[in-house]
């Protein structure tokens, strides 16, 4: 602690577990990102959506900059440490399509959900569309946009549930300093606090009703609804 404080970084503690907590509710975002082209929703309504809800990048551009390969990589893994209990879901089936068969790897190589061509800015890849038929029908924006910053949340809340997090400060801190979490929002924690945990309970129904498990609400917030109680005396 007093190291990071003498680099002039801001601290947090966290308890031992897979991912930590950083890189585990980060992979959130752009894993709903990628859960979102895999259901035929516009590449570039899904990234924009990112920008406008507050994130430094959309998910598909966050994606190509961390590498789909080292991604694809992360999850086989994970697969083979968890064995049974490992679920696959639409992010594994998006990863091994772009990396195995179709070799854009991110970045790193200039193809990935984006083009990057030395004589100007990057662009989304054409060969997206075929790869990812598009839906008849499009959600809104705002639809996009709670996904993307709900599915957090709901990830954090967890962490907290697990002890991985010993307070909700922690949470906050270190998802504005070191994701970029949207601050106006409080961070994840404080985006729920803000809501009330009762109404974030009750949305986070509906999208786990609609788009699977994933944002089903852990005991913790179930129980803190039921009781009335709220994260901060603010």
């Amino acid at each position: 602690m007093d190291f990071v404080k003498a680099i002039r970084k801001t601290p947090i503690v966290v308890n031992d577990s897979r991912g930590f907590y950083t890189s585990r509710v980060f992979s959130t975002y752009v894993g709903e990102g990628l859960a979102l082209l895999a259901e035929g929703v516009k590449p570039a309504l899904i990234d924009n959506a990112g920008r406008m809800a507050g994130m430094p990048v959309g998910p598909l551009a966050l994606a190509d900059e961390v590498s789909l390969e080292l991604m694809a990589r992360i999850r086989k893994q994970t697969a083979a440490d968890l064995g049974a209990a490992y679920q696959r879901s639409a992010i594994d089936d998006v990863c091994d399509r772009m990396v195995d068969k179709l070799g854009r790897l991110g970045k790193k190589i200039g193809k990935g959900f984006y083009d990057y061509p030395q004589d100007g800015p990057k662009q989304l890849w054409a060969g997206l569309a075929q790869a990812f038929p598009l839906a008849a029908t499009q959600p809104t924006v705002d639809e996009v946009k709670q996904r993307l910053m709900f599915i957090q949340s709901v990830e954090t809340a967890r962490c907290l549930e697990e002890k991985v997090l010993l307070a909700p400060i922690d949470a906050d801190v270190g998802a504005i300093l070191g994701w970029g979490f949207p601050a106006y929002l409080g961070g994840p924690i404080g985006q729920i606090h803000s809501l009330g945990v009762s109404a974030f309970v009750k949305a986070c129904d509906s999208l786990a009703e609609r788009h699977g498990a994933r944002f089903a609400p852990p005991q913790l917030l179930r129980r803190m609804a039921d009781q009335g109680e709220r994260f901060y005396d603010l």
